[in-house]
């Protein structure tokens, strides 16, 4: 039982001091709070949420490679795209930093990078699996919160599941073509044959 109560112990001061080694662990717990939120505000649809986690003077480039540069525009993008009538029904993201951010004037600035994985649902219940990156700038704003100044959203284009698709199916049109243009020429060949 002893062994036991020094082992936790040992795991304890352990943790906590590999919490605290890592710098500025403050900033990094409200920065990863900041990505969590938006993850979960966009996962359970309430887009008009989302203004707060942005700067007054954001600039974002969606994965669509539209613009965004007003936080009130953000809850327009995504009721453009997604619900009722939208193109889109659904998207569930989770979002994944590749490492801390890194810091800058004072520790009131800052850039960081990763990668999402986002399943898009269409209206029409297809769902597309979605591999992106992304690269923010974050500023502590005047009230003392970090907000995202800039986000940028991006796809392999060469390597995505709608490309994919698309890519089967203009095979499959190419194909059908092709037999299509075949048969007309049997046709053709038969139809001359009788005449001469």
């Amino acid at each position: 039982m002893f062994k036991k109560i020094i082992l936790v112990m040992f795991l304890c001061t352990g943790l906590a001091g590999y919490v605290s080694a890592e710098e500025d662990h403050a900033i990094h717990e409200e920065l990863r709070a900041l990505l969590q939120g938006i993850q979960k505000a966009v996962n359970e649809e309430r887009y008009g949420d989302l203004a707060p986690y942005f700067h007054a003077n954001m600039r974002v480039t969606t994965i669509n490679q539209e613009v965004i540069a007003k936080p009130e525009e953000i809850k327009d993008y995504f009721n453009r795209w997604f619900g009722p009538g939208g193109f889109l029904k659904k998207v569930e993201m989770k979002l994944t930093a590749d490492a801390v951010t890194e810091l800058y004037a004072n520790k009131t600035m800052g850039i960081v990078r990763g990668k999402g994985a986002e399943d898009y649902i269409l209206s029409d219940k297809r769902k597309y699996a979605m591999q992106t990156r992304w690269t923010a700038t974050v500023i502590k704003d005047s009230d003392g919160k970090w907000r995202i100044l800039s986000l940028h959203i991006g796809t392999n284009f060469l390597d995505n599941p709608i490309l994919a698709e698309a890519g089967s199916v203009a095979k499959y049109f190419g194909l059908g073509g092709l037999l299509v243009g075949l048969v007309l020429m049997f046709i053709i060949g038969k139809v001359r044959g009788k005449k001469g």
